[in-house]
């Protein structure tokens, strides 16, 4: 029904304002307290099976939703409640803005991919903050994803991470060092070994400074180069980070400007992540994103040493309920290959 609904109406629409539009209904539906709570009843994962502990921290099911969708915070509840075991928020700026200018997301359906410029439009971390204070109706593992404000200069890059860690770790179930989006000019640049454990040291500070010592992760790049890579896992080995995820958007197409995701990122993404796999162990979480399109997908990310699994490009093709369809899978496979727990699963090919 939703493949015809999305062939039939959704793609003739601009990929923005169906964006928006999806958010302001997800918004309106985190305000039902009655309706989420039966949804999340219906669709969230619920099979004990499904824990997974990242992080100290306790996940219903692997697979998340990335950020870049809930931009503001505005509507995690209500995605928890279609079945993601966790929702990355963001990403979230220090300051307001705009965003780049429009058209900036764009539709590749032929290739199931999107290409996005969005440039971290936003209202600043002081308006989230504000959304996330108040209290969950349902139960939801909130990830918030900070980048680098875009008027501001990369000598105060750090500063700038730092002002928005201090306003959102308190509030967030894990924290995201975001350097790897190609949409703000500069940004990753960053992600240089000699800039980033600066950066890092200073936002992992404020994050260990919270009630609850909030866990910080470093999200990176597909486009990387190899050694790069491996110079970004020592780095978070050696500073004590929690995690890395793997991987951002791609600037490796031959189309409009801007990142591309979905199917194309897909061998990639897996290739960085059997490459921190291989240099890290099972000594940082690794979280797998890039190219998620079904539960063969998050199979093999588990099973290559992924902890938890995101996608988003996957979900706007799939339909609304594209992760409670997977989790459900997830836990057949699960029995079926005699594991009592999904946990077993992890690494078990790296």
């Amino acid at each position: 029904m939703y493949r015809l609904v999305f062939t039939q109406v959704l793609r003739r629409f601009d990929a923005e304002a169906v964006h928006h539009l999806t958010v302001s209904a997800l918004a309106l539906l985190a305000r039902l307290p009655l309706l989420k709570r039966l949804l999340h009843r219906a669709f969230a994962p619920h099979d004990p099976a499904l824990r997974v502990t990242a992080f100290g921290v306790h996940f219903p099911g692997p697979l998340g939703l990335a950020a870049g969708f809930d931009k503001d915070a505005a509507c995690a509840e209500a995605v928890a409640s279609l079945g993601f075991g966790h929702v990355e928020v963001g990403t979230i700026t220090a300051h307001a803005q705009p965003g780049n200018p429009r058209p900036r997301l764009f539709r590749l359906v032929g290739q199931r991919a999107l290409i996005n410029r969005m440039g971290f439009n936003n209202a600043g971390a002081r308006a989230a903050a504000r959304r996330l204070r108040r209290a969950r109706g349902v139960p939801v593992v909130v990830g918030v994803n900070i980048g680098k404000t875009k008027v501001v200069p990369e000598a105060q890059a750090a500063a700038d991470y730092v002002a928005s860690a201090r306003q959102l770790a308190p509030m967030a179930d894990y924290l995201v060092v975001n350097v790897s989006s190609p949409n703000t000019p500069g940004l990753r640049n960053l992600q240089a070994v000699s800039l980033l454990r600066p950066l890092l040291v200073a936002v992992k500070e404020v994050a260990d400074g919270t009630p609850r010592r909030t866990p910080l992760l470093v999200k990176i790049a597909p486009d990387l180069a190899d050694e790069d890579v491996d110079a970004v896992a020592d780095l978070a080995l050696e500073l004590g980070l929690d995690g890395i995820i793997a991987t951002n958007t791609t600037i490796r197409h031959g189309g409009e400007t801007g990142g591309l995701s979905g199917r194309p990122l897909k061998a990639r993404s897996l290739e960085v992540l059997r490459r921190l796999r291989a240099r890290v162990g099972d000594r940082l979480t690794l979280v797998s994103a890039g190219g998620v399109e079904d539960v063969d997908d998050v199979w093999e990310r588990l099973l290559a040493g992924a902890t938890l699994v995101q996608g988003y490009t996957g979900w706007i093709y799939g339909g609304p309920l594209w992760a409670a369809h997977i989790h459900r899978q997830l836990s057949r496979r699960v029995r079926r290959h005699g594991m009592k727990s999904i946990t077993e699963a992890i690494g078990r090919v790296a």
